[in-house]
This record gives structure tokens, C-alpha cells and sequence, in this order.
């Protein structure tokens, strides 16, 4: 049975794709990158703006809170609090694990990797492959005959230019 098994499984034609050398070159991989920093940066300067209007009402009521009425106190220390609240919201709400980056990027990601399986699959069939590997994460040696990294890096732009 063992010897069947072997003499089956060499049978198969295998190829390797490396999915890394994939992302790093692959133009859209890059573009959704750039696209996700530039929201994150502008995520970023908003909550800065936050935090420096929350900094601007510490200072000004550690200045004044000698001089407030108990009530006026009260109420200044409930806008701090509210304003560290509402920092906090915006910061869940944007890159929390429901948040709308992490969402964004999701998406993006599940766009990219039906992309990437539609171009393997594409060079699989016509390679006449019946098994492609990641040989990102386990591949010490690849015959190069058999690595069909470019080929699916060919497949995908042609794919993106349709």
C-alpha cells in the first residue's frame, strides 16, 4: 500500500507559488498598503487634534480651578471626562477589532487573496498543475521549473488589466 501511495503522489504534477515575493510585487498589494497608511495617518491626526483639546482643557481648568464654584468645577471635570470618552469611542470605532480600518482592510485583504487564488488557479489549469504550494513558509529548495511565482504575478496584472 505504501509503495502505491508513493508511486501515486510522484504521479502528481506539484508547482510552488511564493505568495511573499507575490505581495511584495504585485502593484495592488502595494496601492491597498499605501490606501490603508493614508487612513491610518489621517486616523491618526484626528485623534492627535483630540488629544491636544483634551490637553488644552486639563491646563485650563488645573488654572481656573481654584477660582470655580463648586458646580462649574463639577461641570468642567465632566467635559474632561467626556472628552477622554469620546476619544476612546472614536479610537475603537476606527481601529478597534469592529473597527472601521480593521474592516476596510479586511475587505481589501479578501479582495486581494480572491485575486491571487483566481490567478493560481488560472496558471494552475493551464500548467496542467494538480497541486500548487505556498512555498513561502515551507519551501527550503524549489526547482525552479517548478516554481510558477511569476507566472501567477503575469496572471494577475493581465487579470487587472481586463
Amino acid at each position: 500500500m505504501t509503495l502505491l501511495c508513493s508511486f501515486s503522489f510522484a504521479q502528481q504534477k506539484i508547482g510552488v507559488v511564493f505568495s511573499e515575493t507575490i505581495r511584495l510585487n504585485y502593484e495592488e498589494f502595494k496601492q491597498v498598503e499605501k490606501e490603508l497608511q493614508a487612513d491610518l495617518e489621517l486616523i491618526q491626526k484626528e485623534y492627535q487634534l483630540m488629544a491636544t483639546e483634551l490637553d488644552s482643557m486639563v491646563k485650563e481648568y488645573e488654572k481656573q480651578s481654584l477660582m470655580l464654584s463648586d458646580d462649574l468645577k463639577k461641570a468642567k471635570e465632566q467635559d474632561i471626562v467626556d472628552m477622554n470618552n469620546s476619544m476612546q469611542s472614536y479610537q475603537l470605532s476606527k481601529l478597534g477589532p469592529n473597527g472601521e480600518l480593521t474592516q476596510k482592510q479586511a475587505q481589501l485583504e479578501f479582495q486581494l487573496v480572491e485575486k491571487f487564488k483566481a490567478a493560481v488557479n488560472a496558471v494552475a489549469t493551464q500548467k496542467g498543475m494538480d497541486l500548487i504550494i505556498d512555498g513561502t513558509q515551507a519551501s527550503l529548495y524549489t526547482k525552479p521549473t517548478i516554481d510558477f511565482t511569476d507566472d501567477v504575478l503575469t496572471e494577475l496584472k493581465r487579470q487587472s488589466t481586463e
